[in-house]
């Protein structure tokens, strides 16, 4: 029987460090497929992906882009799990000027639930947490401790360091690459039941841009 695998990924962590790669087009990513890229096709089986996110507040563009970005991935099977934006008060002591900034919450909160949710559920054998952010040593300290018969492997993004504190506390470890993301690049449309995704043009890859599936040998 193959290994049963699922992946939880802090969205925002990850679509940071995929923005820093400097190549918008790798945004418009399948996280299915990304994560059916790093995975050992012939001991193991994909059995979830989840993904943990928010819409920004009062960005009528990056609504547009997100909201069908997610349509996508739940066409390919991700389970998506909100949280929100609050509005923290901020101020500069050297000018005096105060202004409300937007700040995300819940999607490391969600993240370590909808994991240990699922291993109390028997969902998986073997866990892939993408994230460097090191206050998820909690969760995966926590994870060792309940589910010792399961196991667990931290996923950083790409271009990011291992959080030590992660590192010590998982089974293995895994760092993603520029590759695995472009390998994960989704179509111009997508037909879907419920009508056709388009990529945002803000996502368009360069015009002499190939996918990797579609390369020469």
């Amino acid at each position: 029987m193959p290994e049963r695998v699922a992946f939880y990924i802090d969205g925002f962590n990850l679509y940071h460090a995929i923005n820093d790669l400097s190549a918008v087009y790798l945004k418009w990513n399948s996280l299915w497929a990304l994560a059916q890229g790093v995975i050992h096709a012939r001991s193991q089986a994909l059995e979830k992906v989840v993904f943990c996110t928010a819409f920004y507040p009062n960005d009528f563009g990056k609504r547009v882009r997100h909201e069908r970005y997610i349509k996508a991935q739940q066409h390919f099977g991700v389970t998506v799990v909100f949280g929100h934006y609050v509005r923290e008060n901020m101020d500069c002591r050297a000018c005096g000027n105060a202004w409300k900034k937007p700040t995300e919450k819940e999607t490391d909160i969600n993240v370590a639930l909808a994991l240990i949710d699922d291993a109390h559920m028997d969902v998986f054998d073997h866990a892939f947490l993408v994230t460097n952010d090191s206050d998820q040593a909690a969760t995966a300290k926590l994870f060792a401790r309940r589910f010792p018969a399961k196991r667990l492997t931290t996923v950083c993004p790409p271009g990011r360091t291992h959080s030590k504190h992660l590192l010590d506390l998982s089974s293995s470890s895994l760092t993603l690459t520029r590759e695995h993301v472009e390998r994960s690049v989704m179509d111009h449309m997508i037909h879907t039941p419920g009508g056709l995704i388009v990529r945002p043009h803000e996502y368009a890859p360069p015009a002499d841009w190939v996918h990797p599936r579609d390369r020469p040998n």
